[in-house]
């Protein structure tokens, strides 16, 4: 098991990533997650079309089948 210091970048908390734990590409946006006590950090999923496409495909095919009703707004109370 490797270990490290958290420290202070700016207004955020930091980790040096030990050499042999790196990713290999330094451009890559990642995701981060707290679970208990516990940080995980991936790379987070590429950004396409195709995966908003596939997710569009997962939705049943009666899905809003009787359209989304009314989209009229009520008025406000001015400011």
């Amino acid at each position: 098991m490797h270990s490290t210091k958290a420290f202070k970048a700016g207004n955020s908390q930091a980790v040096k990533i030990p050499a042999e734990l790196a990713f290999k590409n330094t451009e890559l946006d990642l995701e981060i997650e707290k679970i208990g006590e516990a940080l995980r950090i991936r790379p987070a999923p590429k950004k396409s079309l195709a995966n908003v496409l596939r997710k569009f495909a997962r939705f049943s095919p009666d899905f809003l089948a009787e359209g989304r009703g009314s989209q009229e707004q009520e008025d406000r109370e001015k400011l």
